[in-house]
């Protein structure tokens, strides 16, 4: 009987530190202030100026969002694939990163919107007039960022090759195009439209709309909570017109299409 009992407690011990583990982690609702992690190297949607100050499309979406939650925000910088890393090790409580939704992203961490839809695109310079569409660009030299995958998705494109080069950043294959050393570059649209932005002129987006892209917020799995208000901010963004407004601010002139700005449809919070 003694050792009975002793086993049933150790088993009552053993199920409460589960429970806990499982649903006693904090909510982005019990914060007063989120770490939001963000791009510091992508003009337009999220670049950290000379003086430590972020600034984006991300930034702005990031500080709204908070704000119809009645946080306070701090933002830190996350590279391509520092991105998930910092939530599932409780470095950032968000992160608003240009982070597609994808199957094998949330088997790892969840996601509340996506916040804005895009397209992968094409960008050319200006001078590159015969190009009209994504397969005049057949056997051209691309610019292959390193750690993302546009280039795939551009060569499953029925009856499209491409010689690929490789670069560390965006910054680089803008040093690449301008210096001829490649043709295009493909990725998001948004991502383009920041680019061209920045540069002012000398450069065109194709308009090829390869794939669909959704980008969501990230946040931890099991905050079902703090995904709902999330998704309930985007709905008020997109309702009070602040997304139209914003993505004029930043992508308005770069030829990205602006004509359709309306809710994404939700992934669900699970």
């Amino acid at each position: 009987m003694g050792a009975g009992r002793v086993l049933a407690a150790v088993v009552l011990v053993l199920g409460a530190l589960t429970a806990c583990g499982q649903g006693g982690s904090e909510s982005l609702l019990d914060k007063s202030t989120l770490v939001v992690g963000v791009r510091p190297d992508l003009p337009g949607l999220g670049l950290r100026r000379p003086g430590g100050r972020f600034e984006g499309f991300d930034i702005d979406v990031a500080r709204y969002v908070a704000g119809r939650l009645g946080k306070k925000v701090r933002f830190v910088q996350v590279l391509a694939s520092e991105r998930i890393p910092s939530l599932t090790s409780g470095r950032t409580d968000l992160v608003f990163a240009t982070l597609s939704v994808t199957p094998e992203r949330k088997t790892r961490i969840a996601f509340a919107g996506p916040y804005y839809m895009s397209y992968q695109d094409v960008l050319v310079r200006t001078d590159e007039r015969g190009v009209k569409g994504v397969r005049d660009l057949k056997g051209r030299r691309f610019c292959a960022v390193e750690g993302a995958d546009p280039i795939q998705r551009l060569l499953a494109v029925h009856g499209m090759t491409a010689t690929t080069v490789p670069a560390r950043s965006y910054d680089e294959c803008m040093e690449m195009i301008k210096g001829r050393s490649v043709d295009a570059i493909t990725t998001n649209d948004v991502i383009l439209a920041g680019l061209i932005k920045q540069e002012g002129r000398g450069y065109r987006l194709v308009n090829a709309r390869i794939s669909e892209q959704n980008t969501g917020i990230g946040l931890r799995k099991g905050d079902t909570d703090g995904c709902e208000a999330l998704n309930r901010a985007i709905t008020r963004m997109y309702q009070d017109g602040t997304a139209a407004t914003l993505m004029d601010r930043w992508f308005g002139g770069t030829g990205l299409d602006l004509s359709i700005i309306e809710v994404p449809q939700f992934e669900g919070c699970v």
